[in-house]
């Protein structure tokens, strides 16, 4: 008998695994991850170039991986993260010229990356990090036109960053930190238009912060902290729309904070601490709510923040008009949120200082801020006739998504915010929105029919994905505070006669206290749940790991079980298009076919197991409506 797969990962196994374990020369897929292994690795190997895939991760393997492995022409993942291995990275890595993805971090690897590693061509991920790798960044990466993500931090690379790298222009995730880079950081890195994660903190590097990264728009997180970077912060960072994280701190940055920083409102997490900065700092949320050690240590910083005197200018400003605001959303069991739907915010003016004082003391410790439900018709009906439908009279402002309206209500004044139509054709009359236009029943149940399937065609599901993205982008990014749905299921999503998702059920949902840095409960479907939730880690990324798996559900046109139980396993170059499409369709057109491939690549972001690296809705939705 021929052995070609072997799957024994994630079972508690210990000792060593056997050294003939290629014996009959027909070994393809040898998953062993997330054991207690120990002893080297297996010597027959070397020779096996039958392999296709090799997943050791997270065991205890130690051993000299110099002259470990051979060449193996069909092999496109190889993952020996978190062992204990020494040695070299083996210059024969480059003959393996079908490469998908190769990871070695978390290892005890030291030497140079061989320039020989530009050789492959087709590699999307690069992980050597936490090693003791040394040397320069070969500028033969360069050639790795495909590379996605290239993670080389906590290693001890030194000199300069090479300027062909900038090339890599396809690049998402780039980590240099931990390292001893030196110079300035090269202007080409403003090539990499697609990058939404760049750190290159604690190195050693100087001169100024290159005007090129302003042309980053789907920058997410930004950290240049702990280097030695000089000069004024560039006015080209209003570009950087999609920035929720910056930090700049321990640098010798000089200068005011351009009054560019007020267009970015996205802007969640600043840390610009010890500096040479001055001057008032900008009024954006982020800058408001930050805690006196994101500004500790600058010259002369001034503003409404913790730990800052006010500035000379302001000082007599704003003292007898304080508001505090009080969000809430629409609970009912099928309340929906979609593109075309209204979202509530609350705001109950203060009325006076002891009252305020009283509610907070009631408050307690709680996590969470609380969410009411609601007879929906009534309250929007309600609505309706105290804005007269929506009459301009009543308008307070306009934004990107909506116009926001007053409201005078019997429970109090309110600001109803009414989202923009985003999609062509006629919009359905909005008094049926709420209990009259879903007559389509929940997604699961039309995946759940095999006639009602095939009407939910291949652009129908895609557009269901945008609205579904769009709308947890809405949550995350623009309520305040945000909101985490917790139960992002085929079941909470709602269509009309129009195909159009509508979310629902938020009887599960949480209004994020700023200051809370966990959950008490679990929530949500099983199936559907994080991982990481289990942990409680980790807020909006554990609706995004469910998002990954309504968006793979669409995909597949069923629960996706058998992708989902080995998440190692689950990456878009290992699972081909073809094999995943609901078969019950015809195939699509290879226009819809590159959005499905695309979806596909967003999906597998989102089912990462690590939290951290899977990327926020907002970041999900800019890539999908630029690219889709």
């Amino acid at each position: 008998m021929k052995l070609t797969v072997l799957e024994i990962d994630q079972n508690n196994l210990t000792g060593n695994l056997p050294h003939d374990i290629c014996r009959s020369r027909s070994l393809q897929n040898l998953t062993a991850n997330d054991n207690h292994l120990t002893g080297p690795i297996p010597r027959g190997l070397k020779n096996c170039t039958t392999l296709q895939r090799v997943y050791l991760e997270g065991n205890r393997l130690r051993g000299n991986i110099s002259e470990g492995f051979g060449v193996y022409p069909n092999l496109t993942f190889i993952d020996l993260s978190d062992n204990e291995l020494y040695g070299e990275v083996s210059s024969k890595w480059g003959l393996c010229t079908s490469f998908q993805s190769l990871s070695i971090a978390r290892n005890n690897l030291t030497g140079r990356i061989p320039d020989e590693i530009g050789d492959t061509h087709q590699i999307k991920s690069l992980d050597l990090s936490s090693n003791h790798l040394f040397g320069e960044i070969p500028k033969e990466i360069a050639k790795l036109t495909s590379l996605l993500h290239l993670d080389l931090n906590g290693n001890q690379l030194s000199d300069s960053v090479p300027l062909e790298l900038g090339l890599v222009s396809n690049l998402l995730y780039l980590d240099l930190s931990e390292n001893r880079l030196s110079n300035s950081i090269p202007e080409t890195i403003g090539n990499m238009s697609m990058l939404f994660h760049l750190n290159l903190s604690f190195n050693q590097f100087t001169q100024r912060i290159p005007i090129q990264v302003g042309k980053l728009a789907m920058l997410v997180l930004l950290d240049l902290s702990h280097n030695v970077l000089s000069g004024e912060i560039s006015t080209q960072f209003q570009s950087l729309q999609s920035l929720m994280v910056l930090n700049l701190s321990y640098n010798n940055l000089s200068g005011e904070i351009p009054a560019t920083f007020e267009h970015l409102r996205g802007l969640h997490s600043v840390d610009i601490s010890y500096n040479q900065l001055h001057g008032p700092i900008p009024t954006t949320q982020a800058f408001q709510i930050a805690s006196k050690e994101a500004f500790r240590g600058n010259k002369g910083l001034c503003g409404n923040a913790s730990g800052l005197p006010p500035c000379t200018t302001l000082s007599n400003k704003g003292h007898n008009n304080r508001t505090l605001y009080v969000v809430m959303f629409p609970l009912l069991l099928v309340a929906s949120l979609s593109i075309s739907s209204i979202a509530l915010l609350f705001t109950f003016k203060k009325r006076k200082k002891d009252a305020d004082e009283e509610r907070q003391s009631s408050a307690g410790d709680e996590i969470f801020f609380s969410i009411s439900s609601f007879n929906g018709e009534i309250l929007y009906e309600e609505i309706i006739r105290a804005t007269k439908d929506f009459d301009a009279q009543y308008c307070l402002g306009k934004g990107g998504y909506g116009s926001v309206y007053k409201a005078e209500l019997s429970s109090g004044d309110v600001a109803v915010k009414k989202f923009h139509q985003l999609h062509t054709g006629k919009m359905a009359d909005q008094r049926q929105f709420l209990n009259k236009n879903l007559d389509r029943g929940s997604l699961g149940s039309v995946l759940g029919n095999d006639e009602e399937s095939k009407k939910l065609d291949w652009n129908k599901r895609v557009n269901v994905v945008k609205g579904v993205v769009h709308a947890l982008s809405y949550l995350h990014n623009d309520c305040l505070p945000p909101i985490v749905h917790r139960d992002i299921t085929s079941n909470n999503i709602l269509l009309d006669l129009e195909y159009e998702a509508h979310l629902s059920d938020f009887g599960t949902a949480k209004l994020l206290n700023p200051d809370s840095s966990n959950w008490t409960n679990i929530a949500g479907t099983y199936g559907y749940i994080a991982p990481a939730f289990l942990h409680n880690e980790s807020y909006e990324k554990c609706d995004a790991y469910s998002f990954g798996v309504l968006a793979l559900e669409l995909i597949v046109g069923r629960y996706p079980d058998d992708f989902l139980s080995d998440l190692s396993i689950l990456t878009a170059e290992r699972i081909p298009l073809n094999c995943v499409l609901d078969q019950r369709l015809s195939p699509p057109q290879p226009e819809v076919e590159n959005k499905l491939e695309f979806i596909l690549k967003a999906v597998v972001s989102c089912l990462d197991k690590n939290p951290k690296s899977r990327p926020t809705m907002h970041v999900v939705s800019q890539l999908l409506f630029d690219r889709i």
